[in-house]
């Protein structure tokens, strides 16, 4: 329907024009020091241990990369890419700081909730993925409800409040699983974060936008897609790293594990199929332990980071949602002729 009766009057411009507007120099900085520092994080632990050289460069080099885009946008760049003042208001700096540690949390318990059905329980692909239902299943509804509240109520504070005060429960509740916890046991573990994730959601993505004023909505809105992706890689990134080092010291532990406990704390993905082609018997029960007992450790440092956004999110301000439309290219025709003539009265 938009096709057909949204008409707009759009600003034209010549193809010149908007290539000498376009941030060539801010992009290629942005475009290469973003890949180059995620790829040695999904890498390292895994392809390069961190402490390889190749790990740490390309990190070092990259993050120096991102300090000199921020310093060429803040002092240098005609038309940013990305404005930094959308960073210099409060509330858009701690939601997007909520945002980062939110994609980071989702993404941790996405990747490895399904490692422990899989190793531990011994459940299958497709049954593990039902059994994500009460995380699945639980974070769209509760992000549509938060959102038609926001709408109806014109307030969103307590949606992040309450969000993250959820999702801290709930990650402390993911703390509780064990090797022998029961199917109800583990459902109900599960219900508290998956709301309290969904109802963050909407809630911080109303904030960044009533935080922004009407010309960086379009900035606000992408960096908050950008932050929320980048913790998702962070995140898994910093879960294999937790994973390793307390795999390696609980096998440490175990005469049976010992001898193997490099090779089987590498790689956490890998160490399902170990585990699953392994005969029952102390050795597999003994793994299968500390395999909890890893995952669990995750568990119990992203909920140490939901309280940090917890916290974070205290501080959000309070905006009005009630706001008139001002752009340049505005409705077209009869439309936003009536639409001047009830500005104007």
């Amino acid at each position: 329907m938009v096709i057909f009766f949204l008409k707009l009057n759009f600003k034209t411009t010549s193809i010149g024009e908007k290539l000498r507007k376009v941030d060539w120099v801010g992009s290629i900085l942005f475009v290469a020091a973003t890949t180059g520092f995620l790829i040695p994080l999904t890498w390292g632990g895994v392809q390069y241990p961190w402490s390889h050289w190749r790990t740490l460069v390309s990190l070092i080099i990259c993050a120096v990369g991102l300090i000199a885009f921020v310093l060429y946008e803040e002092y240098v760049a005609e038309n940013p890419l990305i404005p930094m003042r959308i960073f210099k208001k409060r509330t858009a700096a701690l939601t997007y700081l909520q945002t980062f540690i939110h994609g980071m949390i989702l993404w941790c318990i996405l990747y490895y909730l399904p490692l422990y059905y899989e190793g531990v329980k011994g459940f299958s692909p497709i049954l593990t993925g039902v059994a994500l239902f009460p995380e699945t299943f639980t974070v769209a509804p509760a992000s549509i409800v938060a959102g038609v509240i926001i709408a109806v109520t014109g307030r969103y504070r307590w949606g992040i409040w309450i969000g993250w005060v959820l999702t801290v429960i709930g990650l402390g509740l993911l703390t509780l699983l064990k090797v022998n916890t029961s199917t109800a046991g583990w459902i109900f573990l599960n219900l508290v974060s998956g709301v309290g994730t969904g109802i963050l959601f909407s809630s911080m993505a109303i904030a960044v936008q009533a935080s922004a004023s009407n010309e960086d909505q379009a900035f606000a809105v992408t960096m908050f897609a950008f932050f929320r992706a980048f913790g998702q890689t962070v995140g898994v990134a910093i879960g294999g790293v937790i994973f390793q080092n307390e795999m390696l010291k609980k096998l440490k532990t175990y005469p049976l594990l010992a001898a193997r406990a490099v090779e089987y704390s590498a790689d956490s993905s890998g160490l399902v199929q170990i585990i699953k082609t392994m005969p029952e018997g102390p050795e597999k029960t003994q793994l299968k332990q500390a395999y909890t007992d890893s995952i669990r450790m995750i568990f119990i440092v992203i909920c140490a980071l939901a309280g940090v956004a917890l916290v974070a999110g205290a501080f959000t301000e309070k905006f009005s949602l009630d706001r008139q439309l001002e752009t340049e290219q505005g409705y077209n025709g009869k439309a936003r002729k009536e639409d001047e003539e009830k500005v104007a009265v």
